[in-house]
């Protein structure tokens, strides 16, 4: 699931901004063990494809039972792998259009397993239909926003940005979680009204932007 492997937007917002500096400071902490795996002959691929079995399997492995905290856990451990597949890519000279590729597919997957993860346990045994309804609009939701971005770049239409990117929406549902593991009330609720709401307003704004940037490149 790793992004520096790939090169990817800019992030104007405070919450992004952040988000770029924890990147930065990750990649300080990986390169060492980056540069072992590399010269391990260790590919950057092979990283990406076992963080994203390790966050598939803490997410359908413990969401499901309720083991919100242990699931989170395990997950933000192989989340970190963003950093460290980019670092030897970047050691190794790997980086290129296929790494991108290979990242931004995995992450969906990743994606899609937190987010069914969540739904499991709230329409089952944590019998809160509601939380259940709103993580499979989230997960909808961000399978779209990625999906107006990818299209809108195939046709040459700026189709980026929006209110909640993947990186916000991904802190607010693990953070959300990891703290209904702990007994924090309701923040589990406010991060998945966010991540549902968030994502499809992201949509919308992508879907404008494509609009207005096929009115630019459209002649009078």
């Amino acid at each position: 699931m790793g992004k520096g492997h790939s090169a990817r937007g800019r992030y104007p917002r405070p919450m992004g901004r952040l988000t770029e500096v924890g990147r930065s400071a990750a990649r300080g902490v990986f390169e060492p063990p980056a540069r072992v795996l590399t010269r391990w002959g260790v590919s950057p691929d092979a990283v990406t494809v076992l963080g994203t079995v390790g966050v598939a399997a803490g997410a359908l492995g413990f969401y499901p039972r309720g083991e919100l905290l242990v699931g989170t856990l395990v997950i933000v451990v192989f989340v970190f792998s963003d950093s460290l597949d980019g670092t030897m890519a970047r050691l190794s000279g790997r980086s290129g259009p296929w790494g991108a590729f290979l990242d931004s597919t995995l992450d969906r997957v990743g994606d899609a397993a937190i987010f069914s993860g969540l739904a499991w346990w709230f329409l089952g045994d944590g019998d809160e239909p509601l939380l259940g309804a709103l993580a499979l609009l989230g997960l909808v939701g961000g399978l779209m926003v990625s999906y107006a971005r990818a299209r809108g770049e195939g046709l040459g239409l700026d189709a980026t940005g929006g209110v909640a990117e993947r990186s916000e929406r991904l802190v607010a549902v693990l953070l959300g979680t990891g703290l209904a593991g702990l007994g924090v009330p309701f923040v589990q609720a406010v991060a998945l009204w966010f991540v549902a709401v968030g994502a499809w307003v992201t949509v919308g704004q992508r879907i404008l932007g494509a609009r207005r940037s096929s009115s630019r490149a459209t002649p009078a």
